[in-house]
């Protein structure tokens, strides 16, 4: 990723699944749950060398602990692996009800050597296509960096949120919409829609001291 890019914060909300998104997972992995001594392996996925994890392993678990501490047993239980034949972890991703209230994307992450082989978006079509309508809007926290992600998203139908703040954080779309226009192909990029958070959700994320998105 470009170390370049600035770290600002980016949300997304998806009001409904685009199923022609969809895609199946290549016969060459298989899926399965995180395992409760994997935890280390999970702190470390969404940092791309060894270095940059140790750096954050300590955020990592606050992070673990504020979230999902006194719900470990759910929590490896939604957290998926995508695994390759040897039964080694190379992406992660889990849907998680952010304050018991909101469900939400997390730390959706394919390990550098595995990406471009579909298998980023085999795992987000393993989360959304079995949500009933009930259970959206679906929300999610991101960076600039993640253009590429921002593209897969937008094919399922997440839009990017206007309203600013969110939560205890600014959002800061409009100083990353010119990021993502140098960054994205240009048809990815006029793809992406604009739009508003429900006024409930907007009002509850003001009642919230920690961030659990």
């Amino acid at each position: 990723m470009p170390e370049q890019l600035p770290d600002k914060n980016i949300f997304m909300i998806c009001k409904a699944l685009h199923r022609r998104a969809l895609s199946k997972l290549s016969s060459d992995f298989h899926v399965r749950t995180c395992r409760p001594e994997e935890l280390p392996i999970w702190k470390a996925m969404p940092f791309d060398d060894p270095d940059t994890a140790h750096e954050y392993e300590p955020f990592m678990t606050q992070f673990f602990e504020m979230t999902y501490g006194g719900k470990e047993d759910l929590f490896f239980s939604k957290t998926l692996f995508i695994c390759d034949h040897n039964d080694i972890p190379v992406a992660t991703c889990l849907l998680w009800k952010a304050y018991d209230e909101f469900n939400t994307i997390h730390w959706l992450k394919v390990l550098p050597g595995y990406e471009g082989l579909g298998i980023g978006r085999a795992l987000l079509s393993l989360i959304m296509k079995n949500l009933s309508q009930e259970e959206y809007p679906v929300y999610l926290h991101t960076q600039p960096e993640s253009y590429r992600a921002i593209k897969l998203y937008s094919d399922f139908g997440f839009e990017l949120l206007k309203d600013d703040p969110i939560g205890m954080r600014s959002n800061d779309l409009e100083e990353c919409l010119p990021i993502l226009e140098d960054y994205m192909p240009k048809e990815a990029f006029l793809q992406l829609r604009v739009t508003h958070a429900p006024k409930s959700f907007l009002e509850k994320m003001q009642g919230f001291d920690t961030n659990e998105f």
